[in-house]
């Protein structure tokens, strides 16, 4: 049995991320959101929600392996993505100033794109099978 705290973590996740697609896609959302912390709030609700969901998903001991699994993936990639867009621009900025050192400018800049692509393609693919799989199972009630 699932715990009351988890359905409603993760369907708070849920209702954040299409908040948070909406204001990418829809121009009206876009519109009412404007300012830094009407932009931000979602956002940064949006990894302390998926922080709160890997910590339930952790101490709930009667899940099954698979839906402890989606809910795990959907949590770890909610957080994921902004510990990955923080050491993108961590390692970009490194890059810049190891500018004069030729094989650590390299290194560094292979690290800023290694955590580009985790945080923009892979998290939100992550989050979306995460996602789908956690409503199957919350469905299914199996």
């Amino acid at each position: 049995m699932v715990s009351t705290r988890l359905k409603i973590v993760f369907w708070a996740l849920v209702l954040i991320f299409l908040v948070i697609v909406s204001q990418f896609l829809v121009s009206v959302v876009r519109e009412a959101f404007r300012g830094d912390l009407f932009f931000f709030g979602p956002i940064a609700l949006f990894c302390v929600l998926g922080a709160t969901l890997i910590v339930l998903v952790l101490k709930e001991q009667e899940l099954p392996k698979w839906r402890k699994r989606f809910l795990f993936l959907t949590g770890a990639s909610a957080t994921g993505f902004f510990v990955f867009v923080f050491l993108h621009n961590a390692f970009y900025a490194l890059a810049e100033i190891a500018k004069q050192i030729t094989v650590l400018r390299y290194a560094l800049e292979a690290l800023h794109v290694g955590f580009f692509l985790m945080a923009i393609p892979v998290c939100p693919l992550a989050f979306l099978v995460g996602m789908a799989g956690s409503v199957w199972f919350f469905i299914k009630k199996n």
